[in-house]
């Protein structure tokens, strides 16, 4: 009995995680390919009105994330996300919620590379499809070797991982800030932030459109690892709130300097000609090194390159690490197979990585740009993310004299603001990704509702009565989006601040009947019993 004991505490997860590991893995993962192309992207759709992207991605972030830093340590155990919304919302809800989550980090390693060699496409042309972003055929071998590597990393102890990504990310964090620095002295240009300020009826729409679908919230979505890697933290009391609002502070200040930057440091010729919706750097996939190349800083342009491989592959490591971990609790809650929650002898979820790299390799199929597929991903894992609010006030009712390392302040007004902030992005994401986003859904419960039929479980045993709501929610996004303006895709039949106001008065009503539609509070409070008395690193 003793020796299967000792077995089985080998075969958990290890508590190797230090505050500033957390930290660097919450930065490492917002510092990735979004620095290299999304203050392009945003200054396409926005023009000097990026900046105040960046603003609206922040503040919206941080609502999210100040939630989840009292979410997070209450379950210390990997994927703690995963488990937040099996809590009170009943089976069905939760997995669904789970294998929407699976999704959004199953596909983000292969984003990054795909980044990767987008930037090694210009000085090695066989990566993508002439005059295209479409990786080719010799392309996608290569990324399926690359991804392939990473996923070997990532069977190493945690421990390496963090120190792995610890050092990547001090060059991932001096670069950007060189390369901004360089462009603010060498060739900044003030007239460029009054240029297109005229023109508001078509900048300002953009302006929230790039929030959701040019790279702004896929970029500052890094502070969720703090949360996955939960069951490897040796403090998750302290350091998750930490590391969770800590990021999002540091991450955002990165990306408003370099959006500064890189509007100062366009040419004023190639703004006339074009101005900001057309702009472009023929023959150049980075934007970044054309600027440096332009400003007369052709040794930036040699760091950059060498750059765009260390960033995306330090966000392509930790996202597999946290994606594997997503995995493992995804199994724990029943949604995917036991199987998936096995660990090897370093304590590394091996059967979550195996099932990441397959889903990757069909990532690397001909499937849209960069931009494209980064506001699918950001907008599916805001989706996520906005269960995380419903889910505080639930805690907070069935369990309000439980231990709170970190009580967030006014939270029945925050929570509410989440997830209309939440709400909101996922309505600027436009209705192409909305039908991409809702389609994809409605197929996830359709085989869901195949699988109790086959089962023969009964209806309220699967908890189809606890997640009514969901279908109202879908429908105001998707209706606001598609009677809006057409920047988002929609009809123009109502202004952006009449679809803000619709989606946010149907929100916090549809907030409230979440929360109303909760298990019973005897319910929660087993829950979270059987998940705070097992052994820390469970599945």
């Amino acid at each position: 009995m003793k020796k299967r004991k000792n077995a089985e505490s080998a075969l958990r997860l290890r508590r190797d995680g230090s505050l500033p590991s957390l930290l660097m893995a919450c930065v490492g993962a917002s510092i990735g390919s979004g620095w290299l192309f999304c203050p392009f992207y945003a200054a396409q759709m926005a023009g000097p009105y990026a900046i105040g992207s960046w603003i609206i991605g922040i503040v919206a972030i941080l609502l999210l994330s100040v939630v989840f830093a009292e979410l997070g340590p209450l379950i210390p155990k990997a994927g703690a996300v995963v488990h937040l919304a099996n809590v009170g919302n009943g089976p069905i809800v939760g997995n669904l919620w789970s294998w929407v989550l699976f999704l959004s980090y199953a596909t983000i390693a292969p984003i990054e590379v795909t980044a990767m060699l987008t930037y090694a496409n210009n000085y090695i042309p066989i990566f993508l499809i002439p005059h295209t972003n479409v990786v080719s055929t010799e392309g996608f071998w290569i990324s399926v070797l690359v991804l392939a590597f990473f996923i070997v990393l990532n069977f190493m102890t945690v421990l390496w991982i963090f120190r792995i990504n610890s050092g990547a990310t001090l060059w991932k964090i001096f670069v950007p800030m060189l390369t901004a620095g360089v462009l603010l002295v060498s060739g900044f240009h003030p007239g460029n932030f009054r240029t297109g300020l005229s023109h508001v009826p078509a900048s300002f729409p953009g302006m929230f459109a790039a929030v959701a679908t040019s790279g702004v919230i896929f970029s500052l979505l890094g502070f969720r690892h703090a949360i996955d890697l939960a069951g490897e933290s040796r403090n998750p009391r302290r350091d998750i709130p930490l590391a969770t609002i800590g990021s999002v502070l540091i991450a955002g200040a990165i990306y408003l300097i370099l959006q500064v930057a890189f509007i100062g440091a366009v040419s004023p010729a190639d703004l006339a000609h074009t101005g900001w919706a057309h702009l472009s750097f023929p023959g150049i996939n980075g934007p970044f090194a054309a600027l440096a190349a332009a400003v007369g800083a052709a040794w930036l342009s040699v760091v950059l390159y060498l750059d765009a491989f260390i960033s995306p592959a330090g966000a392509a490591l930790i996202y597999t690490a946290t994606g594997a971990r997503v995995t493992l609790a995804t199994a724990g809650t029943g949604a995917f197979p036991k199987i998936l929650a096995r660990v090897n002898r370093f304590g590394v979820p091996w059967a979550g990585l195996i099932l990441l790299y397959l889903t990757g390799v069909l990532v690397f199929l001909p499937f849209p740009s960069w931009q494209k597929m980064v506001g699918y991903i950001a907008s599916m894992t805001v989706l996520s993310y906005i269960i995380g609010p419903v889910a505080l006030i639930q805690l907070r009712k069935a369990m309000p004299t439980l231990e709170r390392p970190f009580t967030l302040p006014m939270a029945g007004a925050v929570a509410p603001a989440a997830f209309v902030s939440g709400s909101w992005i996922i309505f600027w994401s436009g209705v192409a990704t909305l039908n991409f986003m809702f389609g994809t859904l409605f197929a996830i419960l359709c085989l869901y509702a195949l699988w109790g039929i086959i089962r023969r479980e009964p209806l309220r045993s699967m908890g189809w009565q606890y997640m009514w709501w969901i279908i109202p929610y879908f429908l105001v996004l998707w209706i606001a989006a598609w009677l809006g303006p057409g920047k988002f895709g929609g009809l123009g039949i109502i202004t952006l601040p009449d679809g803000m106001v619709l989606v946010a008065l149907a929100g916090l009503l549809i907030f409230r009947w979440a929360v109303r539609s909760s298990v019973s509070d005897d319910s929660i409070r087993m829950y979270m019993r059987s998940l705070r008395s097992s052994e820390a690193g469970a599945p």
